[in-house]
């Protein structure tokens, strides 16, 4: 089975901590008679609603689906209000169970990734809250059979009850890896998240009679997107919480005027991953007390540059990688206060100068055009520096410590050659990815900008070209730039780096090995650079993927892509054409850049012995 695979499995489906929950809670009484009694609830309320609307006599069919709809509304409502009963009682056992200092000693012993122990906490509880809605649909499609229900609302309305669980879970998980919630806790929570719920409404509800809501003052406010009570409202009750008339608003307000009901599903997701992301990176640093004060008597401004304790004779361990070769390459490129300088000042300078672009051209002083060549020079020249720094450094990795003698010593060690590779290839990208972080986000937030429309800016952010037949309007940047972009300059540094190092291992010294990197990088760059760009630009329908393969032509074609990809964009295919064109060959990039670095580490691996004791000997 792939790595990659297993991986995944055990993380998310197969992962140990889901797999006991929900062992263990299928096996409770109270878990069933909850599930039983939620469903029956549905049915009842259904069945009530639907006899006492359609009453005896005979009904027409125009009022048969008006009946079902308002008895779907109905139904739809109390299924959102149960659940948000519910879940915070499945979700209560991860802030009472785990929050036992003795249990969290256990867990962290086992080999379970940070990952893993977060994920399954709320994977494992959050099932039980899926499940309900999964049992309810067969009852909520039944009620197209009178008509009046449209499938949209119904799948609408269980995304919006879904997100909500998912909030409300990834809340609780959350405070159980803080470890500073205990039994006591629970209560508190519950009533927090039913204060939220009322709080919002009734905020809701006053700036509407003020009449300050969208579309003549009685439709949704900046709240709706906030509570899922009134993200239903606005999906199933349009005409009395009516949006925001498309293209009224600009900025943030088109997220939460017009599309209220989008932007709770998206906003609850990224607000749950960003919870996970934080719990993953402290639940084996003693939860939020890392950040909260002291732990063991250092305090939090020492440990953040590894110190001890002020007048301590010792200094904390430093806690090695799995693979220790990939922990000492990443951890010796910062050994020196010089390096540590350059690279950070790197990073800050990198990223205030993209800030200072965005801000420049919101505010009028750079146009549309002239913020497209700034953003292309300044990411082209980043990675250009990038890939540089990491030639240069995956070139001698290995000739040096030929040189100086300490591959020899690590030879004596049980490392296999696999291994070796493997963690000088891992070490240098974790070294690397901080410094590609600079043009990528740059990207990011340029493509923030954009999708929000450039929160008002004046002028809009499309750039109009004159085109055979008459013009054309493209964004200042494809938005889809913050995603493809690290698909494909990812892996391809990690080309860079694998080709480094094997010409490292080859070479005698480090200036051949340098001068052979170099050489070969630019010559695969060059050619499919040029061959991508002119591809791209005079290509119909593949053009744009053979762009995609070089990280030069991409950029351009995010920044310019009316003129980069004109055959396609200007053509029969269109301007969406030519972006789907580009995002498959950007999948096919990272692909074959992956497939090459996983060859090229093949076949250091097994000549490893022979080129080692060929050049033995040799500084």
């Amino acid at each position: 089975m792939p790595v990659f695979l297993r991986w995944f499995l055990y993380l998310v489906p197969l992962n140990p901590i889901a797999v006991r929950l929900v062992q263990n809670g299928s096996r409770r009484t109270r878990h069933l008679y909850i599930r039983a009694g939620y469903l029956a609830v549905l049915i009842l309320v259904l069945l009530w609603s639907l006899i006492a609307r359609l009453g005896a006599g005979e009904l027409d069919y125009r009022e048969l689906a008006i009946n079902a709809a308002g008895s779907f509304t109905f139904i739809a409502y109390l299924q959102l209000g149960l659940i948000c009963i519910l879940t915070p009682v499945f979700m209560a056992g991860a802030i009472a169970q785990e929050s036992s200092p003795r249990t969290w000693e256990v867990l962290l012993t086992t080999p379970l990734t940070a990952g893993q122990i977060v994920l399954g906490n709320l994977l494992g509880r959050l099932f039980f809250i899926i499940a309900l809605l999964v049992a309810a649909l067969p009852l909520f499609a039944l009620t197209q059979y009178f008509g009046g229900v449209p499938i949209r609302a119904i799948f609408g309305s269980f995304a919006v009850s879904a997100f909500a669980a998912t909030v409300v879970g990834a809340i609780a998980v959350a405070l159980s890896v803080s470890r500073l919630a205990g039994k006591r806790a629970v209560f508190a929570f519950y009533i927090s998240v039913i204060s939220y719920l009322a709080v919002t409404l009734a905020i809701d509800y006053f700036v509407r009679g003020s009449g300050k809501g969208a579309a003549g003052g009685n439709g949704v406010t900046w709240l709706t997107a906030f509570n899922p009570f009134l993200a239903l409202t606005a999906l199933l009750t349009p005409a009395n919480y009516p949006t925001a008339p498309a293209g009224t608003t600009r900025g943030l307000a088109v997220w939460f005027l017009e599309h209220p009901v989008r932007t709770w599903c998206y906003g609850s997701l990224l607000f749950s991953l960003g919870l996970m992301a934080i719990s993953t990176f402290t639940v084996r640093s003693g939860g939020v007390s890392l950040f909260a004060g002291e732990e063991g008597g250092i305090p939090w401004y020492r440990k953040l540059f590894g110190l001890g304790a002020a007048g301590a004779e010792t200094r904390p361990a430093r806690t090695v990688w799995q693979n220790p070769i990939a922990w000492r390459e990443a951890a010796a490129r910062n050994s020196t206060l010089g390096r540590i300088v350059a690279r950070y000042l790197f990073i800050a300078a990198g990223g205030l100068f993209g800030i200072t672009l965005i801000i420049f051209y919101h505010t009028g002083t750079l146009s549309s055009t002239d913020f497209r060549t700034a953003l292309l020079a300044t990411v082209w020249g980043e990675l250009t520096v990038i890939t540089l720094v990491a030639i240069n450094m995956a070139a001698t990795a290995i000739s040096r410590e030929r040189e100086d003698g300490t591959l020899d010593i690590l030879l004596t060690t049980p490392i296999t050659p696999a291994n070796y590779l493997l963690g000088k290839l891992r070490g240098l990208i974790a070294y690397m990815l901080p410094l590609l972080a600079v043009p990528l986000g740059t990207l990011l937030l340029a493509s923030i900008y954009v999708v929000f429309d450039g929160f008002g800016r004046s002028g809009g952010i499309t750039v109009t070209t004159q085109v055979v037949g008459g013009t054309m309007s493209a964004p200042v940047l494809l938005p889809e730039a913050a995603l493809l972009a690290p698909l494909v300059c990812v892996p391809f540094i990690a080309f860079c780096l694998m080709v480094g190092l094997q010409w490292s291992l080859r070479s005698k010294g480090t200036i051949g090995s340098v001068i052979a990197t170099v050489g070969v990088v630019g010559l695969v760059a060059g050619i499919s650079g040029t061959c991508g760009w002119q591809a791209a630009l005079q290509i119909a329908w593949i053009g744009p993927a053979l762009g995609a393969l070089c990280p030069g032509p991409l950029i351009l074609a995010f920044t310019n892509p009316d003129t980069a990809m004109a055959q396609t964009a200007n053509g029969v295919g269109g301007m969406e054409t030519a972006r789907i064109s580009l995002a498959i060959g950007a999948g096919a990039a990272a692909v074959i850049y992956s497939v090459i670095v996983y060859a090229i580490h093949s076949g250091m691996v097994r000549t490893f012995d022979m080129t080692v004791r060929k050049l033995a000997g040799m500084k």
